[in-house]
């Protein structure tokens, strides 16, 4: 049966690798730790990267792509996350359905490779299953809701494996607007962004508010039910670094109010404009904002790992995530704010939207 390496044994050894406190290391290796958003298919579909090879950090830092692979994700710790599936928006919208459901189909059978070690789950419930017997829970995601755009009846037919779909990506789409420049912004949620709204919550899948623009996203929360939590997986916020990516004030309060999270992305361009220079404390001043304005259980990570960012230097790849740790140590955090930005956070997120 072929296998993935496993998680360092020794805090010390790998706090020596990484040059920080073995404490640091020992919290994170005792925490649920939780990525609610992995982009390792992107470059696995556009470029040929294998997914089970153990790749290197090379010369360019891990610029936007080469900071995962099942191996080191397996090594890292991490105690689940979400791979995400990017819909290609230049393929017509009768294609979308038919290539989503084939990559769903590769990505269970990639995690079907290592039965003993990672596990498909789509609940709380098999995630804790997972947990207990000492598997990496990986959860999969759809991110632009056109690739159900069609007609109502395919995204009648969304399966349950997709646990959440991030409405719109990069370009404007038949559900609604990007947030990004590239859009242009013509105005709010279509009628069937509302409609895929109202059926994702019927299968109790996580709508997910990144990247829309902001006429969108409250269009999205009046569309969506009230005692279901929504989320916004991967962004920064305005509060830390004004950006067209980042999600401001009011926003984090209509996801806090509705019982979900704000995960904080991984690129040094949305966390301080620096890009290249990005510290892991630029992660931390988000999720600082976060704490001030919607409190402790709010924010979580959300890498984007894997999907043309620029992580942090010392963050270069999924085996650098003890650093995180080490620095808000280093803030005077204490270990149940740790605990809850790492993986608790999301965990109840988990919880709610599917038990």
């Amino acid at each position: 049966m072929t296998r993935l390496p496993e998680p360092p044994t020794s805090a010390q050894d790998w706090a020596d690798h990484l040059g920080i406190d073995p404490e640091s290391v020992a919290l994170y290796l005792d925490s649920e730790v939780i990525d609610l958003h992995n982009d390792l298919y992107v470059p696995a579909r556009l470029y040929g990267y294998n997914p089970h090879k153990e790749h290197r950090v090379g010369w360019n830092g891990a610029f936007y792509f080469g900071q995962t692979d099942l191996p080191r994700i397996r090594k890292s710790g991490i105690t689940a996350l979400t791979f995400d599936i990017a819909t290609n928006p230049a393929r017509s919208g009768k294609q979308r359905g038919p290539l989503t459901l084939e990559n769903i189909a590769r990505i269970q059978s990639d995690i079907g490779r290592y039965p003993d070690q990672l596990a498909l789950v789509t609940n709380a419930r098999e995630y804790r299953e997972a947990r207990a017997a000492n598997k990496t829970a990986c959860f999969i995601g759809i991110q632009g809701g056109q690739a159900f755009q069609y007609d109502n009846d395919t995204m009648d037919q969304i399966p349950d494996a997709v646990h959440r779909i991030t409405l719109v990506h990069l370009t404007n789409s038949q559900i609604g607007c990007t947030s990004s420049p590239l859009g242009p912004d013509r105005g709010g949620l279509t009628e069937k962004g509302k409609r895929l709204v109202t059926i994702m919550n019927e299968k109790r899948c996580l709508v997910d508010l990144a990247h829309i623009n902001p006429a969108g996203f409250w269009d999205a929360v009046d569309a969506h039910q009230r005692d279901i939590p929504f989320a916004c997986t991967h962004t920064g916020v305005d509060g830390a670094h004004p950006h067209w990516r980042n999600i401001d004030d009011d926003q984090i309060r209509a996801v806090a109010d509705s019982g979900g999270v704000v995960g904080v992305i991984f690129h040094g361009g949305f966390l301080d404009g620096s890009a290249f220079r990005s510290t892991p404390d630029a992660v931390l001043d988000h999720a600082e904002h976060i704490i001030q304005v919607a409190g402790e259980h709010v924010p979580a990570i959300g890498t984007d790992y894997d999907g043309m960012i620029v992580p942090p230097k010392g963050l270069e790849d999924v085996m650098k995530m003890p650093v995180l740790v080490e620095h808000m140590r280093q803030r005077g955090w204490n270990e149940a704010r740790i605990r809850n930005v790492l993986g608790l956070n999301a965990q109840r997120l988990l919880e709610a939207i599917r038990p």
